[in-house]
C-alpha cells in the first residue's frame, strides 16, 4: 500500500538525483566556492572560513532539499 507521504517530492535541481547524486554536487560545489574564493576574495582579506560555512550550508541545502 503507498499514501499520499510516499510520492517523491521535486527538488529544485533540474535533473533527477538519488542523496549520493546530491552528495557529490554538494562537494564539487564545496570545492568549487573554496577555489573561486581563494582566487578572488582571500586577497582582499576575507578568510576562508567564510567560504567554508558557506559552502557547508549550501551543501546541507542541497542534499536535504535538491
Amino acid at each position: 500500500m503507498s499514501g499520499p507521504d510516499d510520492e517523491e517530492k521535486p527538488g529544485f535541481l533540474p535533473i533527477e538525483t538519488n542523496a549520493f547524486d546530491r552528495g557529490f554536487i554538494a562537494v564539487v560545489v564545496f570545492i568549487a566556492l573554496n577555489l573561486l574564493w581563494m582566487r578572488f576574495l582571500e586577497p582582499l582579506g576575507l578568510s576562508l572560513y567564510f567560504a567554508t560555512a558557506i559552502s557547508i550550508v549550501l551543501g546541507w541545502f542541497i542534499i536535504k532539499r535538491g
